[in-house]
C-alpha cells in the first residue's frame, strides 16, 4: 500500500496538469459540452487510478519477468537461442500492446478498412520481432549501437524515397505506437538482464539502453515494405472532429470497460504463459518471486484496464474537440502554442516514461537526473506537437521535410554524444509516443486536420506520433554532450 501511495502522488503531479490545461481551454478557448467535459474529469480520475496501480504492477511483474528471461537468454551464450528467443518474445509483446491496436483501429477507419487492423498489426509485431533479436545479438557480441542505428536509419532513408506520403506518416507513427506502456518495460528489463551478464561493467551500462530503439526501426521498415503491396484509400473524412454524439456520461465507460479488459486480457496473457513455460524450464525461480510476479501481472492488468476505459472513453473525445475547435479559430497561432503547451503537459502523463526515466537514474546511479531528463523530454515533445500543427496548417510542408534532417541530425549526434546517451535518447524517443499520445495527442491532430482546409486527415493527421519519437531523440543527445561537457570541467577542476 505505501507503494501504491507513492506511485499515486507521482501520477498525481503527472496528470494534473494535462486536466488543468484541458479545463482552462474550455473556460477560454474550446468550450466543452458539459456530457463530454464529466467525461473527461472521470477519466481523468481512472488514468490516475489506473496509471498508479499499472507501475506497481511493472516493479513486481513485468520487469522481473524481462530481466530474468534477459539473463536466462545471455547465460545459453548461443547465437541461435538468442535470435529465437528475440523473435518469439518480439513478437509476441508487440502483439499485446495496446497502443498499437489503437493505431491500427484508428488507420483502419480513416482508411475505410483499406489497411486491416490485423494486417498492420501483424506486419508491425514482425518487423519489431526481427530487429529485437538483432538488438538482442548486438548486446552480446558488443555492436556499437551508433554503427547499427546509422545502418538502421540509412535503410529507412532509401525506403522512404518508394513510400507515399501516407504510408510514411503510418510508417512512424507505428514505430512510436508500438513500444507503449507494455512493450517498454519488458524490453528495457531484457535489456538490462543480457547486458548485465557481461564482465564489462561500463559496457553493461551503456547496452542497458538501446534495445527499444533498435526494435522500434523495425516498425518503420515493416510497414514500409508492406506499403509496397498495399495502396491506401485516399482518407475517408470521418467525423474526426465532431466529438461523440452522446449526451450520457456514464455510458461509454460501460462500453470501455469490458472492451479495455478483454483487450488487455489478450495482451498478458502470452506474456503470462510464455513466463509459466519457462519457469521450469530455464528461469527456476523461487516460490515468493513467482508468487510476486503473478501479483505484478495482475496489478499490471487492473492498472491497464482503469487507464485505457480512463483514456478512450473521457481522453479521446475531448482532444478531437479541442483540437476541431482551436483549429476552427480566426488566429491559427493559437493551434501551434496549444499544441507546444500539451506535449509538454502530456508526456508527464505516460506510463513507459516514468518507467524508463526511473531506469536511467537507477543505472546510472543517480547522475543523470530523472528530472532533467523529464524537462528534455517535455520540450522536446512540446516542440514535436507544435510542428506538427504548423504542417496541419501549411500542406505544404510535409511529413519528410521534419523527419529526414531530423533523423539526418540524430544519426550525425550519436557520434559524438556519450555512448551511454545515445541509447537513452533513441530509447526515449520510442517511450515518448506512449498511449497518452496515441490517443489524446492524435485525436487532438486529427480533430485540427479536420477542421483545417486543404488537410487531409489521413496524411496530416498522422504522423504526429513520428514527431514526438523525434524531438527526444535530438533533444537528449544535446544533453549528453552537455554533460560531456560538465565532465571535462569537473575532471580538469579536480586536475
Amino acid at each position: 500500500m505505501n507503494i501504491l501511495a507513492e506511485k499515486g502522488k507521482e501520477v498525481l503531479v503527472s496528470v494534473l496538469p494535462v486536466t488543468g490545461l484541458v479545463l482552462l481551454l474550455h473556460a477560454t478557448l474550446a468550450p466543452l459540452d458539459l456530457p463530454v467535459l464529466f467525461r473527461f474529469l472521470i477519466g481523468a480520475v481512472l488514468v490516475t487510478a489506473g496509471l498508479s496501480v499499472f507501475l506497481v504492477g511493472v516493479d513486481l511483474g513485468i520487469t522481473p519477468i524481462g530481466t530474468s528471461m534477459g539473463a536466462s537468454i545471455a547465460k545459453s551464450n548461443r547465437v541461435s537461442v538468442v535470435l529465437l528467443s528475440g523473435l518469439v518474445l518480439g513478437f509476441v509483446v508487440s502483439v499485446a500492446e495496446p497502443d498499437l491496436h489503437i493505431l491500427a483501429g484508428q488507420v483502419a477507419a480513416v482508411t475505410s478498412g483499406a489497411v486491416s487492423k490485423a494486417a498492420l498489426v501483424a506486419a508491425v509485431s514482425a518487423g519489431i520481432a526481427v530487429l529485437l533479436a538483432a538488438g538482442l545479438v548486438r548486446i552480446v557480441y558488443n555492436v556499437p549501437l551508433y554503427k547499427i542505428l546509422a545502418g538502421l536509419y540509412g535503410g529507412i532513408l532509401i525506403l522512404s524515397l518508394f513510400v507515399s506520403r501516407e504510408f510514411l506518416a503510418v510508417s512512424f507513427d507505428a514505430s512510436g505506437a508500438t513500444t507503449g506502456a507494455l512493450t517498454v518495460p519488458f524490453i528495457l528489463a531484457l535489456a538490462l538482464g543480457v547486458s548485465a551478464m557481461k564482465k564489462d561493467s561500463k559496457a553493461s551500462e551503456k547496452d542497458s539502453f538501446g534495445l527499444v530503439a533498435v526494435a522500434s526501426a523495425g516498425a518503420v521498415i515493416s510497414v514500409m515494405l508492406m506499403s509496397l503491396f498495399f495502396a491506401p484509400a485516399s482518407a475517408a473524412e470521418v467525423s474526426a472532429g465532431a466529438g461523440e454524439a452522446s449526451s450520457s456520461v456514464l455510458g461509454p465507460f460501460l462500453h470501455e470497460f469490458p472492451a479495455a479488459a478483454w483487450e488487455i486480457f489478450v495482451a498478458l496473457l502470452p506474456v503470462a504463459l510464455l513466463f509459466l513455460v519457462l519457469q521450469p524450464l530455464a528461469l527456476r525461480l523461487s516460490r515468493r518471486m513467482v508468487r510476486r510476479i503473478v501479483t505484478g501481472i495482475l496489478f499490471a492488468f487492473a492498472g491497464l484496464v482503469l487507464f485505457l476505459a480512463g483514456v478512450n472513453a473521457g481522453f479521446m473525445t475531448v482532444g478531437s474537440q479541442v483540437g476541431y475547435t482551436v483549429a476552427s479559430l480566426e488566429n491559427k497561432t493559437w493551434l501551434v502554442a496549444v499544441g507546444f503547451v500539451l506535449g509538454v503537459f502530456t508526456i508527464l502523463a505516460e506510463p513507459a516514461v516514468h518507467v524508463l526515466t526511473r531506469q536511467i537514474e537507477d543505472v546510472t546511479s543517480g547522475y543523470v537526473k530523472r528530472s532533467l531528463v523529464m524537462l528534455t523530454l517535455s520540450l522536446g515533445v512540446g516542440a514535436a506537437v507544435a510542428l506538427s500543427m504548423v504542417r496541419i496548417l501549411v500542406p505544404g510542408i510535409q511529413l519528410w521535410h521534419y523527419l529526414l534532417p531530423g533523423y539526418v541530425l540524430s544519426v550525425a549526434l550519436s557520434f559524438f554524444t556519450p555512448k551511454l546517451f545515445v541509447g537513452i535518447a533513441f530509447d526515449s524517443g520510442g517511450v515518448a509516443s506512449g498511449p497518452m499520445t496515441a490517443t489524446f495527442i492524435l485525436a487532438f491532430s486529427q480533430g485540427a486536420a479536420h477542421a483545417s482546409e486543404g488537410a487531409s486527415v489521413l496524411a496530416e493527421g498522422f504522423g504526429m506520433i513520428a514527431m514526438v519519437a523525434m524531438t527526444p531523440i535530438v533533444a537528449l543527445q544535446l544533453l549528453g554532450l552537455v554533460y560531456r561537457v560538465k565532465s571535462r570541467k569537473e575532471d580538469l577542476a579536480d586536475g
